[in-house]
């Protein structure tokens, strides 16, 4: 296998020079990209619906066709699911992302069809393996084995033919015959459903394994390493691995975890975010010294982005690549080569470049706290907790947090459900930096924090290691894709995680 890492380090400069000619001019192979999407939609019956042969330009595709969310697709969807085609993508549909969102019990399904899996995914994550060559000529990632920690994998009960699981177990479960030689670990366990037994078997198979790079959600890969270094008796994950070298990270942001990762490694390793969701892969770091990451502009999906204040709009407008601002607040609304047209994706983003157009995940348009004006978002508080926690010398697991309402009793506060791995030796201080740090990141917060007049000093309760994961199982959403909702504009979720708290002690 030593052999192996020239090969692909030859290979992926090959590919580079496909990668310069859509980072050369992206507006322009966004267009290319737009038109063959059209030109296949128009044999959909969405396509007849919505008169695509008829479209001769973007204005008019914007004009024609509402910007759509998974409940204005579900119909067709559904009917996808059954067996039905051409509907929403003129290729036979047979596989399904199953996506859980973050605020609802009911679960989505994402298509996708072939040319998703070849010109997205597969595409995007040969285009990563590029860009980390080229930037690390020496690198032996691919003289080892990649950890993936994988969703779950079921059959759809609606026609034999049609199958569903979380993204990553799509991926894999099509993904070519040569990659099982440089992953671990066996399909069989990565597409395990039940979590717990589930980081037992991925613990127990890669520990012999000589792994060089890691990729899956940061909480569930934290719960493994240590249960690796319970079974191993090592101090650090270096020890049992050497070579590891990457972490490929994404789904959350890394910054509360980041502390946690290099302390259970125990030595410096390469850190790399990728945007990978069920309705595509977005973005990846090309630069791991930038904030930030790639668009893929020539992968199979048109965006668009519709300004944050734009969202709840009967006609909200969006915007093109050539008109984007950096840090300024979008959602993304994207049509891709799945059969989703317009359809808006829930995150939202910000650029941190425009030459390359890089871009950081800053949140979900539902997830934010703006009961009084301070506009917070995920962004905000992932920034402040790190903030916090580097001078106090806290480490949080998770948390969740919602407005106090004003009330008689007084004005209105955030009150924050953290579960600490390490607790801060003074929980009062470890609030005051919490809340400090926030008011130097956004601006509005400080003014509602102002002394005090509409916003007083947070309000946060600890709760015990394991809370979440335990309320996460209790509401069937343990494991793969599924996440705690760190923001809410209303108390639903906290109160909730409350109630569940509470039961759990009686």
């Amino acid at each position: 296998m030593k052999l192996l890492s020239p090969a692909i380090s030859r290979f992926a400069r090959l590919r580079l020079w496909s990668i310069e000619q859509w980072t050369i001019d992206p507006v322009k192979a966004q267009h290319h990209v737009w038109q063959d999407l059209l030109a296949a939609g128009q044999y959909t019956e969405f396509g007849r619906c919505f008169h695509f042969s008829q479209i001769q330009s973007l204005s008019d595709y914007k004009k024609t066709i509402p910007v759509q969310t998974y409940d204005s697709l579900k119909g067709y969807i559904e009917r996808m699911m059954r067996g039905e085609e051409n509907i929403l993508w003129n290729t036979p549909i047979t596989w399904f992302a199953k996506s859980s969102g973050t605020t609802s019990d009911k679960s989505k399904f994402i298509p996708v069809s072939e040319e998703s899996l070849k010109d997205n995914h597969y595409k995007a994550s040969k285009d990563v393996l590029s860009l980390y060559y080229v930037s690390h000529p020496e690198s032996d990632l691919l003289t080892g084995k990649g950890l993936v920690i994988g969703g779950s994998h079921q059959i759809n009960q609606f026609n034999e033919e049609i199958q569903y699981g979380d993204l990553s177990a799509v991926v894999l479960q099509n993904s070519p015959f040569w990659s099982n030689w440089i992953r671990t670990p066996d399909l069989s366990i990565a597409l395990m459903d039940e979590w717990e037994t589930k980081i037992e078997a991925l613990a127990q198979s890669t520990i012999n394994e000589n792994v060089t790079s890691m990729a899956g959600v940061p909480t569930w890969l934290i719960v493994l390493l240590k249960r690796i270094l319970e079974i191993t008796g090592k101090q650090t994950v270096k020890e049992v691995w050497p070579s590891l070298e990457l972490y490929m990270h994404g789904g959350v942001s890394f910054v509360p975890y980041r502390q946690q990762f290099e302390k259970l490694i125990g030595a410096p390793i390469n850190y790399m975010e990728m945007y990978n969701a069920s309705e595509g892969f977005f973005a990846a770091q090309d630069d791991l010294a930038e904030d930030g990451m790639l668009l893929m502009c020539d992968h199979g999906i048109f965006y668009e982005f519709m300004p944050v204040n734009e969202f709840d709009k009967e006609a909200p407008q969006t915007i093109q690549l050539n008109e984007v601002e950096v840090g300024k607040n979008y959602a993304p609304v994207i049509t891709t080569n799945g059969g989703l047209w317009r359809y808006l994706l829930g995150d939202t983003i910000q650029f941190t470049s425009l030459a390359p157009f890089r871009i950081k995940v800053s949140g979900r348009i539902k997830h934010f706290m703006n009961a009084f004006g301070e506009e917070v978002i995920v962004d905000n508080t992932d920034t402040a907790i790190a903030s916090a926690c580097k001078k106090t010398g806290a480490v949080v697991n998770d948390y969740t947090a919602a407005p106090i309402y004003f009330s008689e009793e007084g004005n209105g506060a955030h009150e924050w459900l953290i579960e600490f791995d390490k607790a801060p030796e003074n929980l009062p201080q470890f609030i005051y930096e919490l809340d400090a740090a926030l008011k130097s990141i956004n601006s509005d917060y400080e003014a509602k924090r102002y002394k005090d007049i509409a916003l007083r000093m947070p309000e946060v309760k600890t709760v015990q290691k394991g809370t979440f994961t335990a309320w996460l199982a209790h509401k069937g959403k343990l494991g793969g894709q599924h996440k705690v909702p760190r923001l809410s504009n209303d108390r639903t979720t906290l109160e909730d995680v409350k109630r569940f708290v509470s039961a759990s002690q009686d």
